[in-house]
């Protein structure tokens, strides 16, 4: 039986190499992003032979009855929900800061996509899961969880909690056969991260600090993912798979 993988955030970056990954392998997919043109372009562009087994789904994951829509449609035109891969998110951007400079406005924006949209997308993927007694959850929080990155507060707060969220969901639904694990990346160049390592000097002080001395890449996320999501990895709940090259173990 084919999986059926709902990927948020599919559209660029992490998310879409996610996706690619998934079709390539012959799963059906659905691929949920804020951006419905972005999707149109992914399809285009990677997607094009995918046919029936990808489902396109433009939606905030930071809305309740936007989260309960795209899982209910995932269900509805792909028959089932085996694995949810909850990659939507945000860093700030040049507006990322220290504490005291971070305005609520912005603070409440990362969370609300990084940790609001986690909640909501596992809250409505978990009763599908508790269906059909099996299930795996896959989020993608970041080394920030661990090692708090300068001048990230409100991002590295967000990865934070989204690796309490992960551990919680492996202690309260393990017994019945549903595994939540995290993937923490560390650099990796996306769109989201590609105005800083698009500056050489930036770029420099980034590979100085990672010991294998070269930035991630989407495909390196994805294929973590993609061992989480399987057989192999069936005695892992409430993990979290670093990628990130040796960074955070300096």
């Amino acid at each position: 039986m084919s999986l059926t993988v709902l990927v948020t955030g599919a559209a660029s970056g992490i998310g879409r190499a996610i996706a690619s990954r998934f079709l390539a392998e012959g799963k059906r997919v659905a691929a949920v992003d804020i951006d419905r043109a972005a999707l149109e372009r992914a399809r285009q562009e990677s997607w094009s032979d995918a046919g029936e087994r990808l489902l396109l789904l433009d939606a905030d994951v930071a809305q309740p009855d936007a989260a309960e829509a795209a899982v209910a449609e995932t269900v509805k035109n792909l028959g089932r929900l085996d694995v949810l891969v909850n990659n939507a998110g945000i860093t700030g951007g040049p507006r990322a800061t220290k504490l005291h400079e971070t305005s609520v406005e912005d603070f409440d924006h990362v969370c609300a996509v990084n940790v609001r949209g986690v909640f909501l997308m596992c809250r409505a993927a978990l009763p599908r899961m508790l269906d059909q007694k099996c299930g795996v959850i896959v989020n993608i929080a970041s080394v920030a969880g661990f090692v708090a990155f300068p001048g990230r507060a409100a991002y590295s707060a967000s990865k934070g909690a989204v690796m309490q969220l992960t551990r919680s969901i492996a202690v309260d639904y393990a017994a019945v056969g549903i595994r939540c694990n995290a993937v923490c990346p560390g650099m990796i160049d996306t769109p989201l991260t590609h105005w800083r390592l698009e500056q050489p000097e930036l770029r420099a002080q980034v590979v100085e600090r990672i010991p294998q001395g070269e930035v991630g890449t989407a495909a390196d996320v994805a294929s973590a993912v993609w061992f989480l999501s399987g057989v192999d990895a069936r005695y892992m709940n409430g993990s979290a798979l670093v990628v990130d090259g040796g960074y955070s173990s300096i």
